[in-house]
């Protein structure tokens, strides 16, 4: 079992919430549209960051650990890039303007971490206290896959019933006015389309902790490493949005990778609590094969979806749906 003490636990914590201002405050100050150039920066430098706090966490704690982390975070950050699909469904839907987009996504980010880490407190607890958890927890990844394999070809609906009944209840204005969130028009104080666009994530990040938590507990029960791996791959999604959201159309197979993941980890977990709890004869797998299963999909669904793209360049990639998209879905007003 993995040991950190408070200290470490305040470094880490206090490194997080450090990058986050950074992030937060370059967005506020200064708000502008994110170049390429600017974007490859912060992208390299947070990957640099996760990658230096792996080799030093390996050092410390060992390679058992350390090959732990380096799996929990490639999970994350694969499934991350379906979260930029999202996002940029969503910038889309609202017409936020680029240069508000900055901000928007440090605020998802946050809202992310803060739902990501009330699920890890409550998933290690109950991990800890029935281990029955894990036969629950794989079963919901399996089930998950099952639903994004089946809607790999559709998009998931930003304008969800929380953003519609958001938008019945508080009084909204028609223009970003400058990217405040809160404004006042005429005396009256009013949200701005912002408040909507960031409740809309919100939810969207909600639903991608339900998934990402378990997964990542499919190759680390240390909530350590679950906390900094989701972190470090959050970190660097801001950038990484910038850099690649012209690109994401042409990632078609990455859904069907994503649902193969999250089949194979579901699979992973429900044999670990076989193991335990029925007969030590039911076989595991080793983190390490985790690892190289996780690499080996990925290059495999990018090779592919690159190949599928050269040859057909109207085929256009979707984040995925868990859900088959309703008539109702279909005629609802956007923006």
């Amino acid at each position: 079992m993995l040991e950190v003490s408070g200290l470490g636990w305040a470094v880490t914590i206090g490194v997080i919430v450090g990058l986050l201002a950074l992030d937060l405050t370059l967005a506020a100050v200064r708000p502008h549209r994110v170049g390429f150039k600017e974007a490859v920066a912060w992208s390299v430098f947070y990957i640099l960051v996760a990658i230096v706090f792996g080799v030093v966490f390996t050092m410390i704690a060992g390679g058992e650990f350390g090959t732990e982390y380096f799996a929990g975070y490639i999970v994350e950050k694969s499934l991350s890039v379906d979260n930029l699909f999202v996002f940029v469904i969503i910038m889309t839907t609202f017409a936020v303007p680029e240069k508000h987009q900055h901000k928007v996504l440090t605020f998802g980010i946050i809202l992310a971490l803060i739902m990501r880490a009330i699920f890890i407190v409550v998933g290690a607890t109950l991990l800890s206290l029935f281990s029955f958890m894990f036969l629950i927890f794989g079963l919901l990844l399996v089930f998950t896959a099952v639903q994004l394999f089946r809607h790999r070809d559709e998009d998931p609906d930003p304008d969800n019933a929380v953003v519609r009944v958001s938008r019945r209840v508080l009084p909204v204005t028609e223009d970003f006015v400058e990217g405040k969130l809160v404004t006042k028009v005429d005396g009256k104080r009013m949200v701005t389309p912002l408040l909507i666009v960031l409740i809309a994530i919100g939810s969207a990040d909600l639903l991608f902790a339900l998934d990402s938590i378990p997964a990542v507990f499919g190759v680390t029960a240390e909530p350590y490493i679950v906390l900094t791996a989701n972190a470090f791959a959050l970190l660097g999604l801001r950038a990484l949005y910038f850099l690649v959201k012209g690109l994401l159309d042409r990632l078609v197979y990455l859904s069907a990778g994503l649902a193969l993941i999250l089949a194979f980890i579901g699979v992973k977990l429900i044999l670990h609590w076989a193991h335990e709890d029925i007969s030590t004869s039911v076989p595991e797998i080793s983190t390490p094969i985790s690892l190289g299963v996780i690499v080996v999909v990925l290059a495999v669904v990018t090779v592919a979806s690159l190949a599928k793209t050269r040859k057909d360049p109207e085929a256009k990639a979707h984040a995925g749906s868990l859900r088959a998209r309703t008539k109702r879905d279909a005629d609802a007003p956007k923006g």
